[in-house]
């Protein structure tokens, strides 16, 4: 039988220390230990057992989830806190479809955007965005199907399309069309991922030079001035326009467009002396949005109308008796020059001046020399080098002094003996002016050349233009109105 001590206290013999058996002795205690009392006990020795509830805190302690893995959502429980998204990146928003029904001619669109286009009213260009990234889609849908009798015009704002090099403009032209582009990078640019029947072929926008020349003025009668070059712009191979302007930048057409090429009529002669009636001023010459203006019209002598007029290049002013200096007419900025004054002495001394040219302004008269018209502009747009837009030489009286020379480029000659020489047709050179009683030189009509890669030259024109080649480059001369159809 095992022995038993019964005591009501067990205190250590000496000190704070009570050992109770040697080390490995196991000691087992029957009924409750009561460890109110403990204190300093080491956690890493409860090896078993439930602590209970009340002894944890009401409020834990903040602990760090950073290293915890492998958390089973179920155990997750109440409201997660808000997340920031902002560095997020290649997650499809989905497209953003515009509440405004777009009715306008022209759209600028944006990444990410969808738009219904109405296009009962008008054409409208779509201009898809600067600087795209890769990725950036835009949805099209047309929203009254009008597309099949008004397009739409992409352009593509310098970027590929479809791998195209150019500035490129893709007309869809069927009614009830959906289109749908991603922008896949500067190589292929934009590719459509969904266009419904796409009856038109995708068309480039391509690069034409242009020279245009209006026609010139007839010139004055009894002293007359030369009438005025029609004026002259140009924009092939840096070569100059008229009135000392420089060359223009080449015209930038849309493929299966037609632009509308008129050619510009010579001024009319003076045919009755002392009537008042001025010759007539050159019409002018057009190819798209590119205008030249008619050559001015001359003054006349022993009538009112001395003065010169404006135009393309100004008309030469006529002379009076006794009338001294007479100005010429101004030219028109970047296509030609002033007329030429006009002096007017004691009879039959009295001379007009030059019509202006499209390099030159017209020369000034003496009372013994009449002005000379001013001299045109060489360009070798149809591969040989051709001056056009000079101005009509003045007039005089009664075989009195020397008449004015017709400008380089067709400008006719004037006279102090006899009729005025005609400009030469084609140049827009303007007419010669006669002596007393004789008739005028007429104006030259005018020209319009155009010229392109043959590549992207289209076949399709009308009024009979010469159709010619000068290495890679096809060239039409429009010597009469009619249309190029790019």
């Amino acid at each position: 039988m095992a022995s038993e001590i019964n005591v009501d206290k067990i205190t250590p013999q000496t000190g704070t220390t009570l050992t109770l058996g040697d080390n490995g002795d196991t000691i087992t205690v029957t009924g409750t230990l009561d460890g109110s009392g403990l204190t300093g006990l080491n956690a890493n020795n409860l090896a078993s057992g439930t602590v209970p509830d009340a002894r944890f805190p009401a409020t834990l302690p903040a602990a760090s989830g950073a290293n915890l893995t492998s958390l089973p959502s179920a155990n997750l429980t109440g409201a997660l806190p808000a997340i920031d998204g902002s560095a997020l990146t290649g997650i499809e928003s989905g497209t953003d479809w515009q509440s405004t029904i777009v009715t306008g001619a022209t759209l600028s669109a944006l990444a990410g955007k969808g738009y219904w286009i109405d296009t009962t009213s008008n054409q409208c260009t779509v201009t898809l965005p600067a600087s795209p990234n890769v990725g950036d889609t835009i949805e099209l849908v047309d929203y009254a199907r009008t597309w099949g009798s008004n397009s739409i015009l992409i352009d593509s704002n310098t970027k590929n399309y479809q791998g195209d090099p150019d500035t490129f403009t893709v007309t869809y032209n069927t009614a009830g069309q959906a289109l749908r582009i991603v922008y896949s990078g500067a190589t292929k640019g934009w590719i459509p991922t969904s266009d419904d029947v796409v009856t038109d072929a995708p068309v480039s926008q391509y690069s034409v030079d242009f020279l245009v020349v209006a026609g010139g003025a007839g010139g004055g009668m009894d002293s007359g001035g030369g009438g005025g070059a029609g004026g002259y712009r140009a924009s092939y191979n840096n070569e100059a326009s008229g009135g000392g302007g420089s060359s223009e930048s080449a015209l930038t057409v849309i493929s299966q467009t037609q632009y509308t090429v008129t050619v510009g009529a010579g001024g009319a002669a003076v045919t009755s002396s002392n009537t008042g009636d001025r010759a007539g001023g050159g019409s002018n010459s057009a190819f798209g949005s590119i205008t030249s203006i008619g050559g001015g019209k001359p003054g006349n002598g022993d009538s009112g109308e001395k003065v010169g007029l404006s135009g393309g290049s100004g008309g030469g002013a006529g002379a009076h008796s006794n009338a001294g200096v007479v100005a010429g007419g101004a030219g028109t900025a970047n296509q030609g020059f002033d007329g030429g004054d006009a002096n007017g002495g004691a009879y039959p001394n009295r001379k007009g001046g030059g019509g202006g040219g499209a390099s030159a302004a017209g020369g000034d008269a003496s009372t013994t020399v009449a002005g000379n018209g001013g001299n045109g502009v060489a360009s070798t747009i149809t591969g040989s080098s051709v001056t056009r837009a000079g101005g009509g030489g003045g007039g005089g009286q009664n075989n009195a002094g020397t008449p004015g020379s017709g400008g380089s480029g067709g400008g006719g000659a004037g006279s102090v003996d006899g009729t005025g020489t005609n400009g030469t047709a084609n140049t827009g050179g303007g007419g010669g002016a006669s002596s007393y009683a004789q008739v005028s030189g007429a104006g030259g009509s005018g020209i319009v050349i155009l010229r392109m890669l043959t590549s992207k030259y289209s076949g399709t024109t009308t009024g009979s233009p010469s159709v010619t080649t000068s290495g890679s480059d096809t060239i039409l001369t429009f010597t009469g109105s009619g249309s190029y159809t790019a």
